[in-house]
């Protein structure tokens, strides 16, 4: 509602028609006039009207033309100001600009999400490959699975010294709980490594397609979990896919084999403590910091082992007398390391912004993209039903990644 009349005593009120406003005196008397003491100011004064000097000028009005008149309305009706127009242009604008910031929010965290399935194949892929080079020269899993452990401790304190991540606080308690998850950590690692230095990338990672078939079991056995149907059918392909595969495997023996095969299985054995066993977190107890714990718990656990089966074999002494090129395994070694930890962190990062089943999905198109680039980078030699049983068994894993979300059916009371 806009008022563009004058400042003015509306003429039509017979309450406010002009007076004098005289004293009980002559005529001669000056008139009674506030405004006498202050014709300094601009305003015009009227002889009949009670002015106010301090009041500016602005278009206000006591009556407005499309109101009906009545003996007595002085309710002011203001006209906005500049400001307030602006000011109310703006607050009309919040909720549009606040809805393309959600957007523009959204898109800047798919975009994260994206970046760091990303880097997650590309350090497994330069992980594998430096890996392999390593074993494959200098074969001492025990000796190489303590570096990558070291190497990662090395990083998570300097993470924690330099305050580039909160410290996690925690009781005897918690660390007892997560002790067990270092050591099939540790195995897992371990177990890998050895079918690594026997058989080819390619190889290793399509028995580790098998990893559902060992997680639905060992669920099934110790959390009592009983697979739905299509659960059941999905590890079909799987299984047979392998065993396709590893009959036509040009590089297969059986240490490599077995070697694998444990992998598998200490690596869900992790998965099935980490729900038996909950572990009452802290606040800065996060993924990120539950597995730097276990990589400095895995270090100190693999250590005493290595010396007593490998010995010291690590030293530049020993290395050369091995005949190998000691800045090469350094360098190799070294790489190696800094991709498995960063591998392993930016997979925990990506489980704390998906869904587990999400996360599964992304492991299978990594071990696909890891099985390619393997062949291709070292020339393995596959045969076509080779080929056909790895392919049939990662599209069973990826079909358990999908019907694993369905809920069965609550049974009717």
């Amino acid at each position: 509602m806009q008022s563009t009349a004058a400042f003015s005593l509306c003429p039509s009120f017979p309450l406010l028609k002009s007076r004098r406003l005289s004293h009980h005196h002559s005529p001669n008397n000056p008139r009674f006039d506030i405004s006498s003491s202050s014709r300094h100011h601009d305003l015009s004064v009227s002889p009949n009207v009670v002015s106010v000097p301090s009041v500016p000028r602005r278009s206000w009005r006591f009556c407005s033309p499309d109101l009906p008149r009545r003996s007595w309305s002085c309710v002011p009706l203001f006209s906005p100001s500049p400001e307030s127009r602006r000011f109310e242009t703006k607050a009309a604008a919040v909720p549009e600009s606040a809805g393309e910031g959600e957007q523009s929010g959204g898109l800047v965290k798919t975009l994260e999400l994206a970046l760091l399935f990303a880097l997650w194949i590309l350090f497994n892929i330069y992980f594998n490959i430096y890996n392999k080079q390593v074993l494959k020269a200098f074969q001492v899993p025990m000796t190489v699975s303590l570096a990558q452990f070291a190497v990662g401790s090395v990083l998570v304190m300097f993470m924690w010294t330099f305050n580039l991540y909160q410290r996690p606080k925690l009781s005897g308690a918690q660390l007892a709980v997560i002790l067990p998850l270092a050591v099939v950590h540790t195995l897992g690692n371990l177990f890998t490594n050895m079918s690594l230095g026997k058989v080819a990338v390619s190889f290793t990672h399509t028995i580790k397609a098998m990893e559902p078939f060992f997680s639905v079991l060992l669920s099934a056995m110790f959390l009592g979990e009983s697979p739905t149907p299509w659960i059941v059918g999905s590890l079909v392909p799987i299984v047979g896919g392998v065993a396709l595969a590893s009959v036509t495997e040009a590089s297969f023996n059986w240490a490599g084999f077995w070697s694998a095969m444990a992998s598998n299985l200490t690596n869900q054995s992790r998965n099935v403590l980490s729900k038996k066993v909950m572990v009452k977190k802290e606040e800065s107890l996060d993924n990120i910091n539950l597995f730097s714990i276990i990589t400095i718990m895995s270090f100190f656990l693999m250590a005493p082992v290595t010396f007593f089966t490998e010995g010291i074999k690590f030293t530049p002494a020993a290395i050369q007398s091995a005949g190998l090129n000691l800045k090469h395994i350094y360098m190799k070694s070294l790489l190696a390391a800094l991709c498995f930890h960063a591998y392993q962190q930016v997979s925990y990062m990506i489980l704390q912004r998906v869904s587990p089943v999400s996360h599964s999905v992304g492991n299978c198109v990594k071990r696909v993209v890891v099985i390619v680039s393997s062949v291709i980078f070292f020339r393995t030699p596959v045969s076509p039903v080779n080929a056909l049983g790895t392919g049939i068994a990662l599209a069973g894993v990826f079909l358990y990644s999908r019907v694993k979300r369905l809920k069965p059916k609550p049974k009717a009371a």
